[in-house]
């Protein structure tokens, strides 16, 4: 898979500035798409443009100027109410396939983005064909190993997000001894985090007896170049908070934001990470 440049379509969040941060150093050539105000503002220092959420023409009229032939669609963007969006005209083109698939869910309305950058002539690449080392690894990532005990709900974390995941609901779950105590929807997964913090002391775990696992995994449905779930420092710590004794994710199927930093804290605060096989999690 080769490109001459790449467009880095960055919406919040730290993984787009880590991309681009790597782009940079790499020398790889690359230009910032940045869709505004969901951009971090570490972004404005690399190369590039900032565009609406509805200003697709621009931001593929700018993308071409700078010499972009592939493009990487990352980072947070709130699911939009498109009557209120301010829309150019290359986004008006587009708009009957859009809305098309809103009615289908997340997966859907990824797919017909991906679809429309794909008509325009750009080639849509994973953020892990750009960054290798953001793909989470297989088995036990710093110091810390699940027990049998939390393996077991490690496992029923990803039946159940594999289950919820084929109705394009979302792709977490947080299970504590064989229970399930929070499915993620659309709030996203630092809120998933907060919700069962807030829940009673004898329903979760605590920091001096922790219980319980995070689980993240792609939807079986899921178009695996944009999209896949995404763990940080801030998933750490929100997991801990929570009282949970670890985080596991789908090995190759989940990305691991500054890995290093990531397990140094897991690590300080007593927490597993964990990647599991699809064999595992007993997938047919």
């Amino acid at each position: 898979m080769t490109w001459r440049k790449l467009g880095v379509i960055a919406g919040g969040g730290e993984l787009p500035v880590v991309l681009a941060e790597h782009c940079a150093a790499t020398n790889r050539p690359y230009f910032v798409a940045r869709i505004t105000p969901y951009a971090d503002a570490a972004l404005n220092a690399h190369p590039g443009t900032d565009n609406g959420l509805g200003h697709l023409g621009g931001r593929m009229k700018a993308m071409r100027e700078a010499g972009v032939d592939a493009v990487v669609l990352i980072g947070q963007v709130p699911r939009p109410d498109v009557s209120k969006l301010d829309l150019d005209d290359g986004a008006i083109a587009m708009l009957p396939a859009i809305m098309a698939a809103l009615p289908q869910g997340d997966d859907a309305l990824l797919r017909a983005i991906l679809n429309e950058h794909e008509r325009a002539g750009f080639q849509v690449v994973g953020a892990e064909a750009v960054m290798g080392d953001l793909l989470a690894p297989e088995g036990v990532w710093g110091a810390i190993a699940p027990t049998p005990a939390q393996m077991k709900d490690i496992i029923k974390g990803a039946k159940v997000a594999h289950a919820i995941g084929a109705f394009d609901i979302a792709q977490g779950v947080v299970v504590r001894d064989g229970h399930v105590l929070a499915l993620e929807a659309a709030e996203g997964t630092d809120e998933m985090l907060n919700r069962v913090a807030a829940l009673p002391d004898a329903l979760r775990g605590t920091p001096d007896n922790r219980r319980g696992a995070l689980v993240k995994r792609p939807k079986p449905i899921q178009e695996r170049r944009i999209d896949l779930p995404v763990v940080g420092i801030r998933t750490v710590e929100g997991a801990a908070r929570a009282g949970l004794a670890g985080i596991a994710v789908e090995a190759h199927g989940a990305l691991a934001v500054r890995r290093a930093e990531m397990i140094a804290e897991a690590d300080r605060l007593g927490l597993f990470l964990y990647g599991f096989t699809c064999a595992e999690a007993g997938d047919a």
